[in-house]
C-alpha cells in the first residue's frame, strides 16, 4: 500500500515540479519583460535628447550655410525659365532701423513749419503730398497721377517704393546691395536752425554705431549699403563747407564714406554721393498714364520761345551769378515769358503746380540757370513737361545725373550755354536757341518727352509694368556700382568741373553757329 502509493505519488512530484518550473520561467520572463519595459522608459529622455540635438545642430549648419558670416551670395530660384531666377543678382536686403531713424524723424513734422512750411502735408499719401485739383484746364488731378510733392521729400517716396521693390529679400547673404531706410534729409531739417552740431550729427553718428555693429555690415565694411538723403550733398558734408554751421557730417563720417548715398546734387568731390532727380509733382500709377501724358506734351502747342520760373539770387558771389543776367534777357525778349518767385515767406507763387507747369508746356525751351547752387528741381518739372532744358552750368545737369541722362551726347536732349559767355554778354540767349534748326528741335523735343519716365517717380502705392523711373534707374546704378566695388575697382561720383578738360562738354552756339563760336 505504502509502495503503490509512493509509486504513484512520484509521477505527481515530477508532474507538479514541471508545472513549478513552468511558473518560475513565466514569471522570469514576466519579470525580464517587465524590465525591458523599464529600461526602455528609462532610455526614452536620452533619445528625446538626441533628438533635440540633432534638429539643433541641423538649424546651426543651415543658419552658417546662409548667414552673411559666410560672405558668400546665395540666390533664390523662381523655377521660371527652366529654372533662372529673374533676381538673379538684383536681390536687396532693407534693415528693419528702430523708428527713431525714420518713422520717429517724420512724427514730429510740424517743427519745421517756420522754416520750410507745412512738411507734415508733405509727407502724406506716401510721400507725395497732397492730391492736386486745378481746375483751370482738368489736367492736373490726383487721378492723373498729380501731387504737391516737396523738392526734399524723397526719403519717404524713396522709402515706400522700395517696399513695393520686386527682389526684396529677408536673407541679407542672398543680397546683392543692402538698403538703409534712414531719413536723412528730414533728420536735416528738424536740427539745422538753432541747434549745435552735436545735436545736428547725433543721428548719425547713432545710425553709424548701429549698423557697424550689424553682420551685414562687417561683410564689406558697409560699401554695400545705400541710403537716400533728399537734399544736396553738400547739406551733409559741413567739414567741407565754407559755412561751420550747415548741415551735418553725415557723408564725411567713416560710415558714410563707405556707403553709397542718393543726393539731389552731388557736391562733385570723388566721394559715394550719386545724385537722383528732384521729385516733381507727376507721379503715374500705370504705364498707361505715363503714355498719356507723353502724348499730350508731344503734341502740345508752343507759343513762347524761352521761359524763366525763379527768384533773383543777389546773396550769390558776383563771378558766378548768371541768373541775373538770364533774367535780364528774358525781361528784355518779347519771345521770353517768366515766373517772378517771391523769396518771401509764404510765398505761393512758385509752388503752385498748375501754373508751372501750364507755363512749360507751352514754351519751346526752359532756361535753368544756378542758383543757391547748381542744380534746380525746375529742371526735371520743365523735362516732364516736354520743354527743352538749357543749362549755363556742367554742374547743372551733365556732371550730375548720369544714370538717369544721356552721358554720350548731352546737346541730344538739352541746350547749353557756358554761363561765363552770358555773364560777360557776348552772346544772346534768344539768338542761340533761334540759330537751332526746327528740325534738330524736333529731336530734340522727342528726347526729352522719351527721358520722361527716367526722372520721374511712380506712384509707391502701385507699380508700373515695363516703364523704369527714377527709383528703377538708381537702384540699377546702385547694383552696378556695388558690383563693380565686388570686382575690386574703385568707384566714386566724380571729380569737380576744374578736374575736367577744356571743352569737355561742347556748347550749343559751337554746334549751330559755327561761325560766330570765336567772335
Amino acid at each position: 500500500m505504502l509502495l503503490v502509493s509512493s509509486s504513484s505519488l512520484i509521477p505527481q512530484l515530477i508532474k507538479s515540479s514541471k508545472k513549478a518550473h513552468g511558473r518560475a520561467r513565466s514569471s522570469r520572463r514576466a519579470v525580464e519583460a517587465k524590465g525591458m519595459e523599464k529600461a526602455a522608459a528609462n532610455a526614452l529622455p536620452p533619445l528625446r535628447f538626441l533628438a533635440v540635438l540633432a534638429v539643433t545642430a541641423w538649424t546651426f549648419f543651415l543658419y552658417f550655410h546662409f548667414s552673411v558670416l559666410s560672405g558668400s551670395t546665395v540666390e533664390v530660384s523662381h523655377g521660371d525659365d527652366g529654372g533662372a531666377d529673374p533676381c538673379r543678382g538684383r536681390y536687396i536686403y532693407m534693415h528693419d532701423l528702430p523708428p527713431r531713424f525714420n518713422a520717429d524723424i517724420i512724427r514730429n513734422c510740424r517743427k519745421t513749419e517756420d522754416h520750410w512750411g507745412d512738411m507734415c502735408g508733405a509727407l502724406s499719401n506716401a510721400g507725395l503730398g497732397r492730391p492736386l485739383a486745378d481746375r483751370t484746364d482738368g489736367v492736373l488731378r490726383s487721378e492723373a497721377g498729380w501731387y504737391a510733392t516737396h523738392q526734399f521729400a524723397l526719403d519717404a517716396i524713396f522709402h515706400n517704393r522700395m517696399k513695393q521693390y520686386e527682389c526684396l529679400t529677408n536673407r541679407s547673404a542672398a543680397a546683392a546691395a543692402v538698403f538703409v531706410p534712414f531719413y536723412a534729409g528730414f533728420d536735416f531739417v528738424r536740427y539745422h536752425w538753432g541747434y549745435d552740431n552735436a545735436a545736428r550729427d547725433a543721428a548719425s553718428v547713432d545710425l553709424a554705431r548701429w549698423l557697424m555693429a550689424r553682420p551685414e555690415w562687417r561683410r564689406m565694411g558697409g560699401r554695400d549699403h545705400f541710403l537716400v538723403a533728399g537734399r544736396t550733398g553738400w547739406d551733409f558734408r559741413r567739414s567741407n563747407n565754407v559755412d561751420p554751421d550747415w548741415g551735418n557730417d553725415l557723408l564725411v563720417m567713416p560710415a558714410g564714406r563707405n556707403m553709397s548715398v542718393l543726393v539731389l546734387e552731388s557736391a562733385m568731390l570723388h566721394g559715394g554721393d550719386y545724385p537722383v532727380p528732384y521729385p516733381t509733382y507727376f507721379h503715374p500709377r500705370s504705364d498707361a498714364d505715363v503714355a498719356r501724358w507723353q502724348d499730350r506734351v508731344r503734341g502740345q502747342r508752343r507759343t513762347w520761345l524761352m521761359a524763366f520760373v525763379g527768384a533773383p539770387r543777389p546773396d550769390v558771389p558776383i563771378n558766378i551769378r548768371v541768373r541775373d543776367h538770364v533774367i535780364a534777357q528774358c525781361t528784355a525778349s518779347s519771345a521770353c515769358t517768366m515766373l517772378g518767385c517771391a523769396r518771401a515767406t509764404g510765398s505761393t507763387q512758385c509752388h503752385t503746380p498748375g501754373n508751372i507747369m501750364r507755363l512749360f508746356k507751352k514754351t519751346t525751351f526752359c532756361l535753368q540757370p544756378p542758383g543757391d547752387t547748381c542744380t534746380r528741381r525746375s529742371a526735371f518739372d520743365s523735362m516732364v513737361a516736354g520743354c527743352i532744358p538749357v543749362f549755363f552750368h556742367p554742374g547743372s545737369a551733365y556732371k550730375q545725373y548720369r544714370w538717369h541722362l544721356p552721358r554720350d551726347d548731352h546737346l541730344r536732349y538739352s541746350v547749353y550755354i557756358p554761363d561765363a559767355d552770358v555773364r560777360e554778354r557776348n552772346v544772346s540767349i534768344e539768338a542761340v536757341l533761334r540759330a537751332i534748326p526746327p528740325a534738330a528741335v524736333q529731336r530734340m523735343r522727342e528726347e526729352v518727352v522719351r527721358l520722361i519716365p527716367r526722372v520721374l517717380y511712380a506712384d509707391p502705392r502701385s507699380k508700373l509694368e515695363t516703364v523704369k523711373d527714377a527709383v528703377d534707374v538708381a537702384v540699377e546704378g546702385v547694383l552696378d556700382t556695388v558690383a563693380r566695388i565686388r570686382n575690386g575697382e574703385y568707384v566714386d561720383s566724380g571729380g569737380p568741373v576744374t578736374e575736367d578738360p577744356p571743352n569737355l562738354f561742347a556748347s550749343t552756339e559751337s554746334r549751330f553757329r559755327p561761325a560766330q563760336a570765336d567772335r
